[in-house]
């Protein structure tokens, strides 16, 4: 059942850029292997490699200790090796039980034999905790339901080794914990996980040993239990990074309020939500996956219909009937879901900066000195690491693409700043990097909502947190009360 891989002086590049420098480490059989790096370390490639959706320029790929080269993905699930991909590769106009099964459908004689595929589609279902009809269409579910879509679909390979990239972004505590229940009883079966995660806590409790690459190379590999977060983080990052936060600056006592929400009703999502934003502060939204906190602010910002409740910014009520009315008004909101919604994956840098101010920018016609001027500045301004300005945005790493993202969102001036988990699948560098922006924001008077499921994170980061449960405001918690126990016990109303 279990599969051993070697990765002998791997390298590969993508036209003139290197981006894997000789890697060379081996995956024991039936072990939880963390794999751990910055955004860019490499990791995605050197899995995809694995995986068959890339080959390598140089170097062997030993399987059971047999030089393999993988044509394609197919090629590579053949072999019992499977990846989960961070971002979605479903259809989204196929069923459930459609996408478990494409490209391995099952047939009886020349036909599709769909009882089939739906009975079985039900058990993979059932094995990663997702209770939803196998005839629904993709597109119909929420981002963690169609994780487990992706997970299910892996368990019907029959994977002897199986990749996981950031597998619990997007999934609840209960979900997560139904996760490394299956993860355990996989590994119990004999099979091979690598698991990639920027959650050192998951690394901590999940995995047997933690192999760690940094700009393209291997730099450490140790059985988990000799170190700790600490030096996980360090040994990513190359340096030391114990001050992830900056102390919080004092809130002036008469800062203004900068937004107020009053009575908001999102029906079936959010019931009578209140609360106020003012210059300077940052304030937090906790609550488990479906509490309302993204549905919200989607309301708030015109994304979403709202049966009741007004919005006021800077004191004056606003009508806001979409992003741009928002925009208008000085409010922006950055997606949880900043490939779907945050950037144009195949366009340049210079335009997705630029797209929210095209009109501004454009008298009488856009001016691509102005805008490269202006792509400069957010480079140097937001961190962003790039090897060449021109290329398109996906060809960033993660946590390159967020502050794009965030660049992006800023550009228009906004007073009022909505940010949808800002650090989702963000390595511990550019993390440190969007946190100290989010304090200059604020710094500069304006009013930050943060909407993040890492409780470290709004721990850390915020004045003050709101905790949604069931669509209700459960409670709105002041400094001396941010903890993770308190967190955890008004998201899951289980406070006394």
């Amino acid at each position: 059942m279990s599969l051993s891989v070697r990765f002998q002086h791997i390298v590969k590049e993508f036209g003139p850029v290197r981006v894997l420098h000789g890697v060379d480490f081996a995956l024991q059989a039936g072990r939880v292997v963390g794999l751990l790096g910055e955004n860019g370390a490499g990791k995605s490639t050197l899995m995809k490699i694995l995986a068959g959706y890339e080959q390598p320029t140089g170097g062997q790929l030993v399987v059971d200790g047999e030089e393999r080269r993988f044509a394609d993905a197919r090629a590579a699930e053949a072999l019992g090796i499977t990846l989960i991909h961070q971002e979605f590769n479903l259809a989204d106009h196929l069923t459930v039980a459609q996408n478990i099964f494409l490209g391995h459908e099952k047939t009886r004689g020349p036909f599709l034999d769909r009882r089939a595929m739906a009975r079985e589609a039900a058990h993979y279902l059932e094995e990663v905790g997702l209770s939803v009809d196998p005839d629904t269409p993709v597109g119909e579910l929420i981002v963690a339901e169609k994780q487990l879509v992706e997970i299910a679909r892996a368990l019907s390979r029959k994977a002897r080794l199986l990749i996981m990239d950031e597998p619990t972004a997007t999934l609840s505590p209960g979900e997560t914990g139904r996760l490394f229940a299956l993860m355990a009883r996989l590994k119990s079966q004999g099979v091979t996980i690598v698991y990639i995660s920027h959650k050192l806590d998951e690394m901590e409790a999940q995995t047997d040993e933690v192999v760690v690459m940094r700009d393209g190379k291997f730099v450490a590999r140790a059985d988990t239990v000799q170190v700790n977060r600490q030096q996980m983080a360090n040994l990513m990052v190359g340096r030391d990074v114990s001050d992830m936060f900056q102390p919080k600056s004092a809130l002036a006592p008469d800062a203004p309020v900068r937004l107020r929400v009053t009575n908001l009703t999102v029906p079936g999502w959010v019931q009578d939500l209140g609360f106020e934003v003012r210059a300077g502060e940052i304030l937090g939204f906790a609550g488990l996956v479906g509490a309302g906190r993204t549905e919200a602010f989607e309301a708030v910002v015109g994304l979403r219909r709202r049966s009741a409740g007004t919005v006021a910014i800077d004191g004056r009520d606003v009508r806001i009937g979409s992003p741009r009315d928002a925009m208008q008004h000085g409010l922006t909101y950055l997606s949880e879901d900043r490939k779907g919604k945050g950037l144009h994956m195949d366009l340049g840098l210079r335009e997705n900066l630029t797209l929210m101010t095209l009109e501004r920018d454009s008298r009488p016609w856009v001016d691509a000195k102005a805008g490269r001027a202006a792509l400069d500045r957010a480079i140097a301004d937001f961190g962003i690491r790039v090897r060449d300005p021109d290329c398109p945005a996906r060809s960033l790493s993660g946590g390159n693409q967020q502050k794009l993202a965030l660049a992006k969102y800023l550009r228009p001036g906004p007073g009022v700043i909505v940010l949808d988990e800002p650090t989702r699948g963000v390595d511990v560098g550019a993390k440190r990097d969007i946190y100290a922006l989010i304090h200059r924001l604020a710094a500069e008077g304006r009013a930050v909502v943060v909407i993040s499921s890492e409780l470290i994170e709004l721990i850390g980061l915020c004045h003050r947190v709101a905790v949604l449960h069931g669509g209700r405001l459960q409670a709105l918690l002041g400094p001396d009360q941010l903890t993770e126990e308190n967190l955890i016990a008004h998201a899951t109303a289980t406070h006394h």
